[in-house]
């Protein structure tokens, strides 16, 4: 498949799957534990699946794109920064588990929330199913029923693959779901054999329970739990726990008629969940596993690798701070799913607005291919209609300077943006919103305090004092031609031009390596003088951004 195609490739492989099946309907499945908070390797499950539906919709097919929230799976470990007094709740289920926040009705609602919100910015249409609600409405009873009957046969088939998954190695991909191992080991740990089904205790709410005893005629179960208790009911007429995941998720795809998934790379290796699953919803639920895409790694800049319940990882809320929607969307669809990738959030982010915006620069030329045109397009926003951009998208990096010095006075920035738009000067800060205020976020929150510009008060009298005679001339020379030069092009040439001016050359000069020392002497020179460092935003723009009066002020050497 490739990479360029990889979002038209899945949708033939789904409609083709469909067709298969009879002309079934197109389903897209998504699946999300609100643990914790969820991370950007969370949000790659939703949006490879998203790309599909979407590019399915865009041929005028109707699709449903399922996130299924696993919001009756355990509270497996408390996430940082929560108070450790919420581990008396381990074992029990999410959606059973108190808001550590106390605003929404609970655990698993208070991770949800920031990820709606962010899905809706985004412009991905999910039709949200919760774990929870499925399972004590009985909707799976006559399946857990029948897997609970044919709970050899289920054992039979983890059992091929148990070999084969101790000896796979660990794979460098999303957090894998530890609950996986601990699920089949509680299966397995009745007196009564294997069974697939996990009841939370009646007593004290927590999964550390074991079947015991089943009785196939009337479905009635007995469970023993780690608290001392000990119960039973009858599975065809009352509800109280969950499939064990291996089990789950395959009886999820017969029950959907899913025909598309995604998931992460761990998933998909030897005797993982895909695997096991994809024999499961044939031998014993009576279907067909989906058309499966194995997603990689997504990371940070400067970060390990993320997990949500260590913490202090950005989420999709976050990103969107400082990345503009359709450029979060870019990233996670111009790569194949099993590419793995990294959000920058240090410097690097200029380049990939650059990268952005010279996209858009070629499909606008009529120089891109159809491949990078589609591209836009899907970027851009969904199949129902592109989402709302920056009516005047200045370079991110410029907007990033211009918040640097302006320290977010709009006035200040409203007069910066104006003298580095001469051609067609910035009307108002509206025009260059929502990026600036992405630029501005940045900033505030990743840019460390010691990197940012702080711009001299007062001249550094000891320093020009200093000054040998080839640096006053170059400073003499600056200061003159800043009327002549005030526009971001003629700052550029005037700064690069000095060197040139002294040794009695023209400004079209080209730069030797000498000249080239000289220039980065004369840069280092102003940082010192302007801002007190040895570095600083691009020269030209700083000089802008001071307005010639205070560089005069500042540089004037007496």
């Amino acid at each position: 498949m490739k990479q360029s195609d990889w979002v038209v490739a899945a949708a033939d492989q789904v409609i083709e799957e469909s067709e298969r099946r009879g002309g079934t309907p197109l389903v897209c499945a998504s699946g999300i534990s609100p643990s914790g908070p969820v991370h950007l390797g969370n949000l790659r499950e939703i949006m490879v699946p998203h790309f599909v539906a979407d590019e399915l919709r865009r041929r005028g097919l109707d699709c449903r794109h399922l996130l299924s929230w696993d919001d009756y799976d355990r509270l497996r470990k408390v996430p940082a920064g929560v108070p450790a007094g919420f581990a008396e709740h381990i074992g029990r289920p999410l959606t059973a588990v108190p808001d550590p926040c106390g605003e929404h009705a609970d655990w698993a609602e208070h991770f949800k929330a920031p990820l709606r919100e962010a899905l809706a910015r985004l412009g991905v249409e999910v039709d949200e199913i919760s774990q929870t609600r499925m399972y004590g409405s009985g909707a799976y009873r006559d399946r857990i029923v029948h897997a609970m009957r044919q709970r050899d046969r289920i054992d039979e088939v983890l059992g091929r693959y148990r070999t084969k998954q101790a000896a796979a190695a660990p794979a460098d991909g999303p957090e894998a779901d530890e609950d996986e191992d601990e699920d089949e080991a509680a299966a397995a740990g009745g007196a009564g054999g294997y069974h697939p089904y996990r009841p939370y205790c009646a007593d004290c709410g927590r999964d550390s329970t074991a079947v015991v005893d089943f009785d196939e005629a009337s479905t009635r179960i007995r469970y023993r739990c780690a608290c001392g208790h000990q119960d039973g009911f009858a599975l065809s007429g009352a509800d109280g726990g969950k499939l064990v995941w291996k089990v789950d998720w395959p009886m999820r795809w017969a029950y959907e008629g899913v025909t598309f998934e995604a998931g992460g790379v761990d998933h998909s290796s030897p005797g993982s969940s895909f695997t096991v699953g994809s024999q499961l919803v044939r031998e014993v639920f009576d279907g067909l596993p989906p058309k499966y895409l194995g997603y990689s790694f997504v990371g940070i800049s400067g970060m390990a690798k993320m997990s949500s319940s260590k913490g202090g990882v950005p989420t999709p809320a976050d990103i969107l701070k400082v990345l503009e929607p359709p450029v979060l969307r870019w990233l996670y669809g111009r790569r194949q799913p099993r590419q793995s990738f990294r959000i920058a959030l240090d410097q690097e982010i200029q380049r990939v607005y650059d990268e952005w915006d010279a996209l858009g620069r070629k499909v606008d030329s009529g120089t891109a291919t159809e491949a990078d045109a589609a591209m836009l397009a899907r970027s851009a926003g969904p199949a129902a209609g592109p989402l709302p951009t920056t009516p005047r998208p200045l370079p991110f990096r410029t907007l990033a300077s211009v918040a640097d010095v302006a320290a977010g006075d709009p006035e200040q920035t409203l007069r910066i943006l104006r003298d580095l738009t001469p051609d067609e000067p910035l009307a108002s800060l509206d025009r260059a919103r929502p990026r600036l205020d992405r630029a501005q976020e940045w900033v505030r929150t990743y840019v460390p305090a010691q990197d940012r510009t702080q711009v001299r008060t007062e001249p550094d009298t000891e320093r020009l004092a200093r000054l040998t005679e080839d640096e006053r001339t170059a400073l003499k020379l600056l200061v003159e031609g800043l009327d002549a030069n005030w526009s971001l092009a003629g700052l550029t040439s005037l700064v690069y031009g000095v060197p040139k001016l002294r040794a009695g050359l023209p400004l079209d000069a080209p730069a030797s390596p000498e000249l080239k020392t000289a220039q980065r002497e004369l840069f280092a020179l102003l940082y010192e003088l302007l801002v007190g460092r040895d570095t600083g935003p691009r020269l030209p723009t700083l000089l802008l951004a001071l307005g010639a009066d205070r560089i005069r002020s500042l540089l004037a050497a007496g």
